[in-house]
């Protein structure tokens, strides 16, 4: 007989849910949005109808809920500790405790980053290695790291932002606090708003045209079409911003020398255009050792990593910190 577990992937706009096997075979999917102006509370009561909903849909009740969330929190107690890009930044937020207590069923939490790391080291490219680092690449840059097979943690659970890593020492200011950081290069809204300067600035017809010269439709995706249509200033945004990733994978390699690179989240979509340069970078910004055998890749799991995360933490029956 099957065992059955459920996974909640909280954004700031949407919230994606699902209920899978212990192979990762989805048999109930379901998104709503977030609605995050309403609060915690009125959040919290989304979160666990939606994945009583999908339980009715498929009629299997998971064993356990697992929960990426986009910020820190206490792995121990399961209450938040900030949300960055949420109103009220969930400030001490007791989200195990209520979501128990609205499905009963236990429930497991980690950030969303990490989660999309455990994703893809159970059911993606991770099955294969021993050390993996990824790259979560969206509004924001996250990450994960695995060594001997573990997904690393931290004290706090921390480990892993890899986006905040400095680049760029008296750069534009983070959301994090500090300046120069990864994610103010290399982020979808960095990539989106230097799509915004070329074409107002009259260099990028061809994504003038497909966005019919509206800023707010020029997105990664829009930017990836105008390269296919052969806008070559576009491209060369990419393609810089794929040099800074790969800097800062080189940064990590040279640290640990992992065996794999994998970049995830909605700009990896871009593929090879931005895949060649990210490589190109890290083997030639690594010199002390040779980096042939160090792969990059984009997610096997693409856009389900972070949902199949949750199934594989629901399965997992959480993590442990030491």
């Amino acid at each position: 007989m099957k065992t059955y577990f459920a996974s909640l992937d909280l954004g700031g706009t949407n919230m994606h849910a699902a209920i899978a096997d212990t192979d990762g075979c989805v048999i109930a999917e379901g998104k709503e949005p977030t609605l995050s102006y309403q609060g915690p509370t009125a959040v919290m009561e989304r979160m666990a109808s939606l994945v009583s909903r999908l339980e009715q849909e498929c009629g299997q009740r998971p064993e356990a809920l697992g929960i990426g969330v986009p910020g820190l929190l206490d792995l121990k107690t399961g209450r938040t500790l900030f949300f960055p890009n949420m109103p009220t930044q969930w400030r001490d937020v007791p989200v195990r405790e209520t979501m128990e207590s609205l499905l009963k069923c236990p429930v497991h939490m980690l950030n969303d980053a990490r989660a999309a790391t455990l994703g893809e080291l159970v059911f993606g490219h991770g099955r294969t290695v021993q050390s993996m680092i990824f790259f979560t690449l969206g509004t924001g840059v996250g990450g994960g790291i695995v060594i001997d097979g573990k997904l690393r943690l931290g004290p706090l659970g921390a480990a892993g932002e890899l986006g905040h890593q400095t680049m760029i020492p008296d750069g534009l200011l983070c959301s994090c606090g500090s300046r120069g950081c990864l994610e103010t290069l290399a982020s979808g809204p960095a990539l989106a708003a230097e799509g915004v300067r070329l074409m107002l600035s009259g260099n990028a017809p061809v994504l003038h045209a497909l966005c019919s010269g509206d800023i707010s439709k020029i997105t990664p995706k829009t930017m990836a079409e105008a390269v296919r249509k052969g806008e070559p200033l576009v491209l060369a945004a990419i393609e810089r911003m794929g040099t800074w990733i790969g800097i800062a994978a080189a940064n990590i390699v040279t640290a640990l020398h992992p065996e794999l690179i994998v970049l995830g989240g909605g700009v990896a979509e871009l593929g090879d255009v931005l895949l060649k340069p990210v490589r190109n970078t890290m083997h030639q910004r690594v010199g002390m050792f040779p980096t042939i055998d160090v792969r990059v890749e984009q997610s096997q799991l693409r856009d389900r990593a972070g949902l199949l995360g949750g199934i594989a933490l629901a399965m997992q029956r959480g993590i442990t910190l030491p």
